[in-house]
């Protein structure tokens, strides 16, 4: 199982954080979503792919950083940075 934290800037209000939420449980593979509106941080299990939980962003203001405290991530880089 994968475990991804991800750092949504904006994500301060009660209903960004239900955007957020309902945009990630779509990504196929996603197994629990917690969001905490106090950090911006998004916590994300199952066995998805980062490039389709970056991809449900895609045409929102948020911008996800992926941090580098789960199993399974690419350590921490920013998303949308190519890792070498």
């Amino acid at each position: 199982m994968r475990e991804f934290s991800l750092f949504v800037g904006g994500m301060g209000c009660r209903r960004c954080v239900r955007e957020v939420t309902a945009r990630l449980r779509d990504v196929p593979g996603v197994e629990t979503v917690s969001a905490n509106p106090g950090n911006c941080m998004v916590r994300l299990s199952g066995s998805m792919e980062l490039e389709d939980v970056l991809a449900a962003f895609t045409g929102t203001n948020y911008r996800p950083e992926l941090e580098g405290t789960g199993r399974g991530d690419s350590g921490g880089t920013a998303a949308g940075k190519s890792t070498p």
